[in-house]
C-alpha cells in the first residue's frame, strides 16, 4: 500500500516518475508547466526563488527544463559533495533559482538573498515543510518572503494535504520507510486515502 501511495504522489510531481514496464509514453506534467510559466515572471521581477522537492528525480526534471528554457540555477541535493559552492553563488546573486531536495536542505542552510520559496510537491509532515520554508527566513532577512505550494487538484495530494491539519500521525506514517507505519492507518484512513474525490 505504502508503495502504491509513493507511486501516486509521484505521479502527482511528472508521470515520468513512474516507471511501470510496458507503460505508455507519459503525458506530460502539468504542475512543471506551471513551475515553468511562474519562474520566468518571478525572476522577471528580480525574485530569488527557492524550490523545493522530495524527490531528486523532479529536481533533475525541473533543472533540464530550466536549462532548456535558458534560466540560471543551482541544485543540492544530498549526492551534492560540495555545498558551499551552490549556497555561494545563490547568495551572490549569480543565479536566481536554487533546486533543494529535502534530505539535503531541511537544515543548517542560511540562504537569506531568497525572497520566494515554492514546494513542488507538499510534505505531509508540516514540521519538515516549514523548517524547509525556514531557510529564507534566517536572522538577516530583511524581505518579506513569499512562499507557494503547489498541489495537484483532485489527487492523493489534496487529499494528504487537507488531512494533514487533524492526522499529523497518519501524514508521518505515509513518509515513515518503516513498515510498521501502517499499522497506525485504520480501515477508515486507508478508504479516505483512495475513495475517488467527489466532483467539486
Amino acid at each position: 500500500m505504502l508503495d502504491a501511495l509513493l507511486k501516486l504522489r509521484r505521479v502527482c510531481c511528472d508521470p515520468s516518475l513512474v516507471k511501470l514496464p510496458g507503460a505508455k509514453k507519459p503525458p506530460e506534467s502539468a504542475k512543471l508547466a506551471l513551475l515553468m510559466e511562474m519562474l520566468p515572471n518571478l525572476i522577471e521581477e528580480g525574485r530569488r526563488v527557492l524550490v523545493f522537492s522530495q524527490f531528486t528525480g523532479m529536481l533533475a526534471i525541473i533543472a533540464a527544463a530550466l536549462d532548456e528554457a535558458g534560466l540560471a540555477y543551482v541544485t543540492l541535493t544530498g549526492e551534492t559533495a560540495d555545498r558551499k559552492t551552490p549556497v555561494r553563488r545563490f547568495q551572490a546573486g549569480e543565479v536566481p533559482v536554487f533546486l533543494i531536495s529535502l534530505k539535503a536542505g531541511g537544515v543548517g542552510l542560511n540562504l537569506t538573498a531568497a525572497d520566494t520559496v515554492i514546494h513542488y510537491d507538499p510534505w505531509w509532515n508540516p514540521a519538515a515543510e516549514n523548517q524547509a520554508t525556514d531557510r529564507a527566513h534566517r536572522i538577516g532577512q530583511d524581505k518579506p518572503v513569499f512562499v507557494y505550494k503547489l498541489v495537484a487538484t483532485g489527487s492523493i495530494e489534496e487529499k494528504i494535504v487537507s488531512m494533514q491539519q487533524h492526522k499529523a500521525a497518519l501524514a508521518a506514517g505515509i513518509l515513515s520507510d518503516d513498515a510498521r507505519a501502517v499499522e497506525k492507518f485504520s480501515a477508515e484512513d486507508i478508504d479516505a486515502l483512495l475513495a475517488p474525490i467527489p466532483d467539486a
